[in-house]
């Protein structure tokens, strides 16, 4: 790992692959860190050079003042591109990292070949539900978030089956600064997207969890039939997918880069 300096603050960014291969960029969740990707990048860097980063004020990334906005997330991906010398990548993004993907896609198209974009909206409302949430982690931390997110992101029969992976994820969760949690809550807030989208010509693959209840399949329909030719996948799963269905998600996405 290596911290670089974007936009006057610091960025935990972790590289794998080989040198000379396609860059493949990821881009991670609200209240989530880097490793959120640790199943998928030994596959993808077979065949990639797998480029990851922790979000503004997420994980070994700094925590500057807030509120944050979607613009000052994709201009963080610029400078890191800029700072390693990628002048394309490929995106791959989940639910916040999605929605820092349509920015990129809308504001920097030439910096972006194919572009995934997995359990994520173009607008999530309604402004009190994340003004809610910004108070409830200052008010509590990220103990108060911590398991109404766990019940979010997966459902009962997976926590169930799954308790190595749930503790993980509650680690994850609770190891997030709260001024991080809430200037991205911020961005996400006060983010419309609905009507850039339909400006996207790249490649792009739409990635729907049947039952995700924070980033409805009516909200990755939105998407998909807003951007000319991008392609839908659905999985049987909740909002985090990549780790509830990871064999699956892989694939997916392996074979629609390649």
């Amino acid at each position: 790992m290596s911290v670089i300096r974007v936009n006057g603050d610091n960025f935990l960014v972790k590289v794998d692959g080989p040198a000379t291969a396609p860059v493949l960029l990821l881009s991670n969740s609200l209240s989530s860190d880097l490793s959120m990707w640790d199943v998928q990048v030994p596959v993808w860097a077979q065949r990639f050079r797998v480029v990851r980063y922790d979000q503004r004020g997420h994980g070994g990334t700094d925590v500057s003042a807030g509120p944050y906005s979607m613009d000052q997330l994709g201009r963080d991906v610029i400078g890191i591109m800029d700072a390693l010398g990628i002048e394309t990548a490929h995106w791959c993004g989940l639910s916040l990292g999605g929605m820092v993907g349509m920015w990129m896609l809308t504001h920097a198209p030439g910096r972006i070949g194919k572009a995934v974009l997995a359990n994520t909206a173009a607008y999530m409302g309604p402004v009190d539900l994340w003004n809610g949430r910004i108070e409830t982690a200052r008010r509590g931390g990220m103990r108060a978030l911590v398991e109404p997110t766990i019940e979010r992101w997966f459902p009962k029969h997976f926590r169930q089956a799954a308790p190595a992976t749930m503790d993980r994820m509650r680690s994850m969760i609770l190891r997030t600064p709260v001024n991080g949690y809430a200037g991205c809550c911020a961005a996400i807030r006060d983010m419309d997207q609905r009507t850039a989208i339909r400006s996207i010509t790249n490649p792009v693959l739409v990635i729907i969890g049947s039952h995700d209840p924070a980033t409805k399949p009516a909200d990755g329909e939105l998407i998909a039939s807003s951007i000319r030719d991008a392609k839908t996948v659905v999985f049987d799963a909740a909002h985090i997918s990549n780790i509830e269905r990871p064999a699956a998600f892989t694939s997916t996405v392996m074979d629609f880069l390649a």
